[in-house]
């Protein structure tokens, strides 16, 4: 069973930054695509962002050129740094990870960070 533990969020001013961590633990297993999903109050989930084993991104339009995401595969942890922040960021942030079993893919999802951007 992979645990997901995130770390990294709080209050900022609008135009600060954050960076948010996502570590993941267990035993004998293999990731592949890892990444960052936000709920707001009153919202549906959205992907912010996404990267997979080998390095491939993908931004939301909203957060392209204000976000980045990375990863180090012999940690299993993902990070977004977050600029720009903007009100409209605020949101639970949940790290999402995608194991590789024998059986197929399985998703996993963190217990959610909260980010609140204040005007």
């Amino acid at each position: 069973q992979v645990h997901l533990v995130e770390s990294g969020g709080g209050t900022v001013q609008a135009g600060g930054s954050l960076s948010l961590i996502c570590a993941a633990s267990g035993r004998n297993f293999s990731l592949n695509v890892m990444g960052w999903y936000r709920q707001a109050p009153g919202k549906q989930r959205e992907l912010v962002a996404i990267i997979s084993h080998g390095g491939s991104t993908h931004y939301a339009d909203s957060v392209k050129g204000r976000f980045t995401i990375s990863r180090d595969n012999a940690k299993n942890t993902v990070y977004l740094q977050m600029k720009s922040l903007k009100p409209e960021d605020t949101a639970v942030y949940l790290c999402n990870v995608e194991e590789l079993t024998s059986t197929g893919e399985r998703d996993h999802w963190g217990q959610g960070t909260q980010v609140t951007v204040s005007s």
